[in-house]
């Protein structure tokens, strides 16, 4: 019942919602443009017995999840070294908060250049996109910790170690899940530019190509899949953070 009330229920109200005032909108647009919401998910779901359309989805969720992956994995220590020490954190934020702002995607050309046309590149832009968001919640997490509670980890006879990962790992962890989560429509709408050009597999090639050839049933076979796609992205972490962090969420109840 928890499952039907906090997942099916809401995404299903969301999918009539957009069901609406797409059909709204088809009627008053030309069929060659903007085809009926029938026909394109009927396409859709013709497309779910085809091998070609999950060859492109398993490229995409590969290069996202990987790319998600590398992100945290490096984002997130250094984000709890710049929060747990003022002598790091002064070294670091100038740099990472001067190149916060810089539009990472305009360094794809040269990604490219350097790393070729193959999944390393995209992968690469991708997690350098996410691990910014990543770092600079789980630093302004923990430096958002109240002193006491350090203190009183301390005054246990905590050493640095345990003081690691018994105050600041788990008080940077909700933080850093939650840049995660909402970095998973960016990894998404990164992955559609970056599969746009220079590659022949994956949901936004699928998408540009179906395009390019007017067949606008295939490319909302496309649309449909990046939206999958996001979604399993969003559920996954969603479902992580509650395995990984379960004390945020009773201390929520």
């Amino acid at each position: 019942m928890k499952l039907i009330k906090k997942i099916l229920i809401p995404y299903s109200l969301t999918i009539c919602l957009i069901y609406l005032a797409w059909k709204v909108l088809a009627m008053f647009l030309s069929q060659s443009v903007l085809p009926y919401p029938e026909d394109a998910i009927g396409a859709f779901l013709v497309s779910l017995f085809d091998a070609s359309f999950w060859s492109h989805f398993f490229a995409s969720a590969f290069r996202a999840t990987v790319a998600m992956l590398i992100a945290w994995i490096i984002a997130f220590p250094i984000g709890i070294l710049m929060g747990s020490s003022n002598r790091i954190d002064a070294l670091l934020s100038p740099f990472v908060f001067m190149t916060y702002p810089v539009p990472k995607v305009v360094l794809l050309p040269v990604i490219l250049l350097i790393f070729g046309l193959g999944d390393l590149s995209k992968i690469l832009i991708i997690s350098l996109i996410l691990g910014y968001q990543v770092l600079v919640a789980t630093r302004d997490g923990v430096r958002g910790i109240h002193p006491q509670y350090i203190d009183s980890i301390k005054s246990l006879g905590a050493n640095r170690r345990q003081l690691f990962f018994e105050g600041y790992i788990p008080a940077a962890l909700p933080h850093g899940f939650t840049a995660l989560r909402l970095n998973s429509g960016v990894s998404v709408a990164v992955l559609f530019f970056v599969e746009s050009f220079a590659t022949l597999e994956g949901l936004g090639y699928l998408i540009m190509d179906a395009w390019g050839k007017m067949d606008f049933d295939q490319m909302f076979v496309g649309i449909f899949g990046m939206s999958l796609l996001g979604v399993i992205l969003n559920e996954s972490t969603n479902i992580l953070e509650k395995f990984i962090c379960p004390w945020f969420f009773q201390t929520r109840r």
